[in-house]
């Protein structure tokens, strides 16, 4: 078959699957982000390559991947640019971070050092041939410190609990320990992908370091006033979008160039942007639906494609439990902790390392970026991903399950000039 209509193909059953199973997981309060990943293990060898091996290998030949390639990294830079936009303090919250910074450290901390601990017996069989073993760990600890912290708001929206006291410091946890673990996790992509050694390394955080500088200190500005001449109702003019999304191209190749993936630079991008909610509506509008209905599905179904049938057999079984140890206690223990140190009680602390512990699509771009560094193979790529599935699938019912007693307590009064936002 001929390359155009094969892609299109690909895409009706990749955009059908998706959405039919998030309708179905839909109606068990799951959210949509879960039958979508659930599409693409669907449709990889696990179930569809299982089923029907033959008509699976005819529609996803090796040849025709690299258009779904460049469609997924397209998707998942446009992604990463809205999380970056979207990334902010929820109202109210500037008052409270001194809890909401022991929530989001600890929720980091305890998940990272249990990756860490986890290591030693998975590097043996699963590391790839050459990897060694502080690469491995430092990306299996930074794997298990990420929150999905846009699954998370749509959860506590969903729910009306946005404005609640569990729900303001899960989100305000969220968002510092986003950027807390993202840095971690460029650091330790740095490191890896720097072959020319300290000096590579150098060059990669040095080069990363200043387009940071540059975004937040010259571009924001520059931002600011072509938005408030060309989109002042917040909706950008449509060269004014067109600038917008050659900025997060151009900052997605820059650090890629640098060795970091460009989902970084995309993020930055975003980051950079001026807080304005308006802006971000008529973003979402405008980007965000055509990304994650369209494009981001795409990513899912490689990310089933690059899954194994074979993963679980051997050793796995005892990886998978592993991983999902680490993964589960690090983050819902962790939150909790942090959350009772602030002065929530426990049902109200464990609601929120249950929100903290909801890692969905953001655990898959970090899957994504250690397959594509090489530092992990394939069998923990797939147990990452039955990881971030299961996770996800929790949050909702623990949330459930702890908050349906009683109301949550006001946060606890912080001193006056507590910190800033995060940018």
């Amino acid at each position: 078959m001929n390359a155009v209509p094969l892609l299109l193909l690909q895409l009706v059953a990749i955009l059908g699957m998706a959405r039919l199973l998030a309708l179905l997981l839909h109606r068990f309060g799951q959210p949509p982000v879960i039958g979508e990943m659930l599409a693409g293990i669907a449709l990889g060898p696990m179930l569809f390559g299982a089923v029907a091996p033959q008509a699976q290998a005819f529609l996803f030949t090796p040849q025709s991947l690299a258009a779904l390639e460049g469609l997924s990294q397209i998707g998942l830079v446009l992604f990463m640019f809205i999380v970056g936009a979207e990334l902010r303090l929820p109202g109210g919250a500037r008052r409270h971070l001194s809890a909401a910074g022991v929530t989001g450290l600890s929720s980091v901390l305890l998940p990272f050092a249990l990756g860490l601990a986890i290591s030693p017996l998975l590097h043996p069989q699963f590391a790839p041939a050459g990897v060694g073993f502080w690469p491995f760990a430092l990306f299996m600890a930074a794997s298990m410190s990420i929150t999905a912290f846009p699954i998370m708001a749509r959860i506590l929206k969903e729910r009306g609990m946005t404005e609640s006291a569990v729900g303001r410091l899960s989100l305000t946890s969220a968002a510092m320990a986003d950027v807390l673990a993202w840095i971690v996790l460029a650091f330790v992509v740095a490191m890896i992908s720097s072959h020319a050694g300290w000096s590579g390394f150098a060059v990669t955080v040095l080069g990363t370091a200043a387009m940071a500088v540059f975004a937040f200190v010259i571009l924001r500005p520059l931002l600011a006033r072509a938005l408030a001449r060309h989109g002042s109702d917040g909706r950008p003019s449509a060269g004014l979008l067109s600038v917008l999304l050659i900025g997060v191209f151009a900052s997605a190749a820059m650090t890629d160039a640098l060795g970091l993936h460009a989902v970084f630079g995309a993020f930055v991008f975003g980051a950079a942007l001026p807080r304005d909610n308006r802006l971000l509506a008529s973003l979402v509008e405008r980007i965000e639906y055509v990304a994650v209905l369209v494009l981001m599905p795409v990513f899912f179904a490689l990310a089933g494609l690059h899954t194994s049938a074979d993963a679980f057999a051997g050793g796995g079984s005892m990886a998978l439990a592993l991983i999902l140890a680490a993964a589960v206690f690090g983050k819902v223990l962790g939150g909790a902790a942090g959350a009772r140190a602030a002065g929530f009680g426990w049902r109200e602390a464990f609601a929120v390392g249950s929100l903290m512990n909801a890692r969905a699509l953001m655990e898959l771009i970090v899957m994504k970026v250690g397959l594509d560094i090489g530092v992990i193979g394939v069998e923990i790529f797939t147990m990452l991903m039955v990881m971030a599935i299961v996770t996800t699938l929790m949050t909702t019912p623990l949330l459930i399950a702890f908050t349906r007693a009683r109301p949550s307590p006001a946060l606890p009064a912080a001193a006056p000039g507590a910190g800033q936002s995060p940018p």
